[in-house]
């Protein structure tokens, strides 16, 4: 089933994109309903994309969608596909298995990469639980390879404290 996020352009101003409803196909048409949680979501908007937000929003009614399809109606997950050439552009990059969803799980690990905490990213993505928010993040093994160099490091002969000659007492951790 085809999902379609209408957001409305009220807080643009305010480095934030309110989305209030979504419209999803249905009997006889599209039907237009509350977010999947029934609650408004809240985006923040990053700084290359504040000059098309403010573009898109000139001249709108505060509760019009912000964006719409080809013919002006609503924008659906077919015309996102047609309009980016999203199956040759995959093809292109040998990736045949990335889908647009993909690229929200990218998004979100992303921000946690930047040290967005998880509660807000929680909040950005719109889950009800924090567990949900979780199973978007997929850490890239930088992370951890940096680590073990930090590990390594600490652990080198030249990088050890010094100590007193005294044996350190045992805080009742460790071997």
């Amino acid at each position: 089933m085809a999902r379609v996020v209408t957001a409305l352009p009220a807080s643009v101003t305010k480095n934030l994109v309110i989305i209030r409803r979504q419209v999803f196909p249905g009997r006889g048409g599209l039907i237009t309903k509350p977010t999947k949680s029934r609650k408004e979501r809240r985006v923040p908007i990053l700084d290359p994309l504040r000059p098309v937000l403010k573009r898109l929003c000139a001249f709108k009614q505060s509760d019009a969608p912000l964006l719409v399809g080809p013919r002006g109606g609503f924008l659906t997950t077919a015309t996102v596909r047609d309009a980016t050439s999203w199956d040759q552009v995959v093809a292109d990059l040998g990736l045949p298995n990335l889908t647009r969803h993909g690229l929200r799980h990218t998004g979100a690990t992303w921000l946690a990469d930047a040290g967005v905490p998880l509660h807000v990213l929680q909040e950005i993505l719109g889950h009800a639980s924090i567990e949900t928010t979780r199973g978007y993040l997929h850490p890239d093994d930088r992370h951890l390879a940096s680590a073990a160099e930090q590990a390594n490091a600490f652990l080198s002969r030249d990088a050890r404290p010094k100590t007193s000659g005294r044996p350190r007492q045992s805080t009742g951790r460790g071997l």
